[in-house]
């Protein structure tokens, strides 16, 4: 990963402590027991988390972590008030999640411009002396101390926040696409994981609608149980509203990288692979791709999506298409309440299973890998391949043979039937 990529970070905040209230008596010549005038101390500074547009990493957090405002200046004689420190503002980018360490609760989700949220609460200032006289007590000589400063643990993890999302596998051209649409300008190169960080761009659909597009690193088969980029980059696809599914014309077999990423968001969270999704052939331009497009749409269809695409991100031939494409499917949606934008947690252990006897078989049961199953494209050996790969990498195989299978069991997985073979 790209060291200058960071999107999750624990910091200590620790806020100002109120300035003392002071204890003292007017002087004057030939007054010789003034009243009291001890001046209140000024407030301490906070800790302010506050969303910079501009920035797109927490990498400014990543050396250092511990971060203290200034305290409140003590109140002084003849009623002077001491001054309030200022508050101590820590940028962070839009897509913020700030959790409490030690908890693990949620305590604010900064979106947009301007968004903050008060981490630790500068103290009070104390009251001086003048604030406790009174008929019986005219010489009062009490005030009060500063408020204490508040500390907290935070632990701060990014989810970018983006109208659409680009998905695929690594080298499918995503960050050419994303290049072409806006004006991004991401590293781009023929190599895996050119993007080691998810890149976004604005792509101005007309003189009114400007889209957020995010070109999302490509994952690699069993990034759902965080292997390669992981869940790292899993969770900025959570923010975005449609997904731009985007195929390499040229790879070896690109129905199965179809179902792998649809199964790998499906095994991270399920709402995931519920999210629209525009799916197109890139490298059109090319004539091999030409001559695979009737198969490469036939097979397309074949799995459930109803219009594929042919583009050339290279080219420029019908990007703007499918730019449109996915600005109808987003004018489909509801618009989110800003208050119930969402923030996704996984309830449940996305590899979790359970295995019970079904007549002369076994039947697997986990939401994640039965929607992975169905997802699966079953008429592809390599696909059938990966599915299985997932089922090792989940232990799945283990667990059988701890519960007795034998070569030649069926084993039933929602409505699929396979034969078991060590």
């Amino acid at each position: 990963m790209d060291a200058n990529f960071i999107d999750e970070v624990e910091i200590s905040v620790r806020s100002g402590k109120g300035g003392d209230g002071m204890v003292h008596f007017r002087r004057e010549r030939f007054v010789p027991r003034g009243g009291p005038d001890g001046g209140d101390g000024g407030r301490g500074g906070s800790v302010v988390l506050q969303v910079e547009t501009s920035m797109r990493t927490l990498y400014n957090f990543r050396r250092q972590k511990q971060f203290e405002a200034d305290n409140g200046r003590n109140g002084g004689p003849s009623n002077r008030s001491g001054r309030g420190a200022a508050d101590l503002v820590l940028k962070v980018p839009a897509g913020t999640l700030v959790y409490d360490a030690k908890t693990g609760n949620l305590l604010a989700d900064l979106i947009k411009q301007g968004d903050s949220y008060i981490a630790a609460r500068g103290g009070r200032g104390g009251r001086g002396n003048q604030h406790f006289a009174n008929s019986r007590n005219q010489v009062p000589r009490i005030g009060e101390k500063g408020e204490p400063g508040e500390e907290k643990s935070l632990r701060l993890e990014l989810k970018l926040i983006a109208d659409i999302g680009i998905v695929g596998v690594p080298n499918a051209g995503k960050s050419t696409l994303l290049s072409a649409l806006t004006n991004a300008r991401p590293r781009i190169a023929n190599y895996p994981f050119t993007t080691l960080e998810p890149n976004l761009g604005v792509a101005a659909l007309d003189e009114e609608t400007d889209l957020v597009l995010a070109d999302i690193p490509g994952l690699i088969e069993g990034a759902h149980t965080g292997k390669g980029l992981g869940h790292g980059f899993l969770r900025h696809i959570q923010r975005t509203r449609v997904l731009i599914h985007l195929l390499d014309g040229m790879a070896e077999d690109p129905l199965a990288d179809f179902t792998q990423i649809n199964s790998e968001l499906a095994l991270f969270d399920t709402l995931l692979a519920a999210k629209p999704q525009v799916v197109a052939i890139n490298k059109i331009d090319l004539p091999d791709v030409q001559a695979r497009w009737p198969q490469l749409q036939a097979g397309l269809k074949k799995l459930g999506v109803t219009s594929p695409l042919a583009v050339s991100a290279v080219s420029g031939q019908d990007v703007r298409r499918l730019l449109g494409r996915a600005a109808e499917e987003l004018r489909a949606l509801p618009e989110p309440v800003p208050s119930e934008l969402p923030v996704y947690r996984v309830e449940t252990d996305p590899s979790e299973f359970q295995i019970a006897r079904e007549g002369e078989g076994w039947r697997i049961t986990g939401a994640a890998l039965e929607r992975a199953a169905a997802m699966t494209y079953w008429e592809h050996d390599e696909s059938v391949s990966r599915f299985q790969r997932i089922m090792r990498q989940l232990q799945i195989d283990v667990a059988l043979r701890e519960k007795g299978v034998s070569d030649g069991d069926t084993v039933y997985i929602g409505e699929y039937e396979l034969e078991w073979k060590d």
